[in-house]
């Protein structure tokens, strides 16, 4: 562990993406504490520029909110649908993968497979939209919206990965031994297929981000939540008077996403321990 930590801080570029990252979550985290009243109360002149007044740093939108307020409750709701989204389409991707590739030739693997390859086939923007659009939108639609785009990818991902391990002598060694084929995946084969996931998984999270935030911006997002989608929705009427209202939470998730980008990056360097190696030769 301390070994890949040293790898990981070995690029700089990963190291500022991970400090941004755990800064916009300590703002998510505090959001209720640092504004305590809920950002879609009127509180302030409409149309406050940043800077203008010191209550308002960051400024208001036309019907009075504190922008400041919108975007660190914003963090809270695109970090929160992100990991949530992600966390099942991980795990949906990851169980359905994992039998796949145990399972390879199989009848169940090969409808399986032609699932996945559908899914891949359609538009995963357009798809969320369709989903949203059975039902009304909520919290949870919105995750189940994400994570029914999301798991795909990763199912490929892990099906290739156990396919190429099942051959391995330790696989072989535990069949010998009469260990239970759930178990050889659980225990043996998984285990080994971790990296890849792990660095899957911060893309899928940053996907998520992006996917929420442009369903938001449709105004297809929960209605009781303030998100950094429907705050660049709401204030692109307001486009050439007052930018802001774009910029700042545009700025806010290009950081985002960004940060994870970079996270990414230096997991993917931190992990490939023949590639750190040659980089650093």
């Amino acid at each position: 562990m301390c070994g890949l930590f040293s790898r990981f801080c070995h690029k700089r570029s990963a190291v500022f993406g991970l400090a941004l990252l755990l800064l916009i979550s300590a703002l998510a985290i505090l959001a209720p504490v640092l504004y305590p009243v809920e950002p879609g109360e009127m509180i302030a002149p409409p149309l406050l520029w940043p800077g203008e007044s010191a209550a308002f740093p960051l400024g208001s939108d036309q019907l009075g909110r504190d922008m400041a307020a919108g975007l660190a409750h914003g963090a809270r709701s695109a970090l929160l649908i992100g990991m949530v989204s992600s966390a099942a389409a991980i795990s949906i991707g990851v169980a359905i993968g994992a039998f796949c590739g145990y399972c390879a030739g199989s009848m169940l693997e090969s409808a399986l497979m032609r699932v996945v390859e559908l899914f891949q086939t359609m538009p995963q923007f357009i798809l969320a939209l369709v989903v949203i659009s059975l039902f009304s939108p909520s919290f949870l639609v919105t995750i189940v919206a994400i994570a029914t785009v999301s798991w795909p990818p990763i199912a490929r991902l892990v099906r290739a990965e156990v396919l190429s391990l099942r051959q391995l002598d330790f696989v072989k060694a535990a069949i010998g031994m009469g260990m239970r084929d759930p178990l050889i995946v659980l225990v043996e084969i998984l285990p080994n297929c971790l990296a890849p996931i792990v660095v899957t998984s911060s893309l899928v999270v940053a996907s998520a981000i992006l996917t929420e935030s442009g369903l938001s911006f449709l105004g297809l997002g929960d209605p009781n939540l303030v998100t950094w989608g429907s705050m660049i929705g709401l204030g692109r009427s307001n486009l050439r008077s007052a930018w802001y209202l774009v910029a700042e939470p545009g700025a806010a998730l290009l950081l985002t996403v960004l940060s994870l980008n970079l996270v990414t990056e230096g997991l993917n360097d931190a992990l490939n321990v023949r590639l750190t190696t040659r980089m650093q030769g």
